[in-house]
């Protein structure tokens, strides 16, 4: 029997003659434009973009659709007096005029959160400061292999709002979720797990406190029904477990846990009870460093009651990550191996790349300046680093902190300074001699230089083949 969303045909039907505004004309929000004016919707678009700043193609479907636009550096003057606001991820529910609509009456969401909504299947759900990518895109690897079918967005993969009409109870979404897309949400995945958090996206977010209690969202819904896995190592979301609903699962590297997965002697071990089953060997993944065994444990707690662990088992085995995080691109002659890890876009992120080599590397570092203290990477860098070369809007802050540890251990550091990715390069070929590892680990955003932090990775990497024999 053909499965029919009442849910979905009530939204659809609310949608008919509603004043509705869209705000971003990124990516995500295209399908949402061509959904909303199939369903007969009044549809503003708002950017702050300029004209010339928005694809053409887009801005043509706007014209063609007869749709009215606001632009520019005051595009939301004209947000007033509408139903139903779906905001980007880049625009906070904290902006004045969004609070001023909520406060008038207008619902405001995002194309994330009514899919979560409208989603007749299982969702699963992970945030985190670190780790989202990986361990979002390892359970889709899982999931899929177990048969089920899956739809994987959010951060990642491409919008499902649009999508929901093709799913059924029996299916599974995996959203990646950011800080951004879980402020003021009021429905939370049945399953939801929380990489770590630590201090992130201080250029946007008023405060830590803002930021942490955006992350909540991801749980704060949740029924006793539902499952909540949680990094026992980070004290922040070790704390989140006292206002669960549902059941916590936790993992850990450095505590062997009487309940939840473990890495214990290179092992990854499920603990029920103080019993410890042993589930694989690390060396028996591609993965490399201690936070992407802690991803795995992740990824195993979140998938435990849908997928067996022989088919997760297989799955892992074989995974060898996710572009920008810690790739191997290339292998000179001289073996010298260079690591694209363009994602590491804060310092903690940076840390635990360092902390994957067994050895000194060459580090690439540097870039936009999202407000964060750079104090807690001084040390790993003199710890881990032989040649440092520096680039970027956050150059200067990286240089004073390494510069004062060093001070304070009586210790020296070669470090370079470049004015681009190229020179960079350049200067890690130059010092590098055989056996070295080179790793570009921004610790920093992107937008200083790149489009984003996959556009930096990209010219990274074609940078590294083109230039380096």
């Amino acid at each position: 029997m053909e499965y029919i969303n009442e849910k979905l045909i009530e939204f659809n039907n609310y949608l008919k003659g509603r004043k509705v505004a869209v705000i971003g004309l990124g990516i995500s929000n295209i399908p949402l434009i061509d959904y909303l004016r199939k369903y007969k919707a009044q549809v503003t678009v708002f950017d702050k973009r300029t004209i010339d700043n928005i694809d053409k193609a887009i801005m043509d479907k706007i014209v063609e659709y007869g749709m009215e636009f606001s632009i520019g550096n005051d595009y939301l003057s004209k947000l007033k007096g509408f139903d139903l606001i779906f905001r980007s991820p880049s625009c906070l529910p904290t902006t004045k005029e969004l609070v001023a609509e909520t406060e008038r009456g207008a619902l405001v969401t995002t194309e994330i959160e009514m899919c979560v909504e409208l989603c007749p299947g299982t969702v699963i759900g992970v945030t985190g400061s670190d780790g989202k990518t990986t361990t979002t895109t390892l359970i889709h690897e899982i999931i899929k292999a177990k048969g089920y079918n899956c739809f994987l967005g959010g951060n990642i993969g491409t919008p499902l709002f649009t999508r929901v009409n093709e799913m059924t109870p029996d299916d599974i979404v995996i959203l990646e979720m950011s800080s951004f897309q879980l402020m003021e949400m009021s429905i939370s995945p049945a399953i939801s797990v929380v990489t770590n958090v630590t201090p992130n996206h201080l250029d946007y977010h008023k405060d830590l406190e803002e930021y942490i209690e955006s992350k909540k969202n991801i749980f704060k819904y949740q029924s006793k029904d539902n499952i909540l896995v949680l990094n026992y190592d980070n004290p922040i979301t070790r704390e989140f477990a006292k206002e669960a609903k549902g059941k916590v699962i936790f993992f850990s590297d450095q505590v062997k846990l009487d309940n939840g997965y473990i890495v214990d002697e290179e092992k990854i071990k499920f603990c029920e009870n103080k019993l410890r089953k042993h589930i694989l060997n690390i060396k028996d993944t591609p993965l490399i460093g201690k936070h992407n065994y802690q991803n795995i444990c992740a990824a195993l707690a979140a998938t435990s009651t849908l997928v067996d662990e022989e088919t997760a088992k297989k799955v892992i085995s074989k995974f060898t990550g996710v572009h920008h995080r810690l790739e191997l691109v290339k292998e000179t002659n001289k073996r010298v191996r260079w690591y694209n890890d363009s994602a590491s876009s804060s310092p903690t992120r940076t840390i635990s790349g360092l902390n994957a080599f067994d050895k000194k590397v060459i580090l690439i570092a540097g870039g936009y300046d999202k407000n964060l203290d750079y104090t807690p990477i001084a040390k790993p860098i003199v710890d881990k680093v032989k040649t440092l070369i520096l680039m970027g809007a956050t150059k200067n802050k990286i240089y004073k902190a390494v510069t004062n540890e060093l001070d304070s251990q009586n210790k020296k550091l070669d470090i370079y300074e470049a004015f681009s990715l190229e020179e960079a390069i350049d200067i890690a070929n130059e010092v590098s001699v055989p056996g070295d590892v080179v790793l570009f680990s921004p610790a920093s955003a992107s937008f200083d230089m790149f489009k984003n932090a996959y556009d930096r990775g990209d010219k990274f990497r074609s940078a590294v083949q083109r230039k380096i024999e």
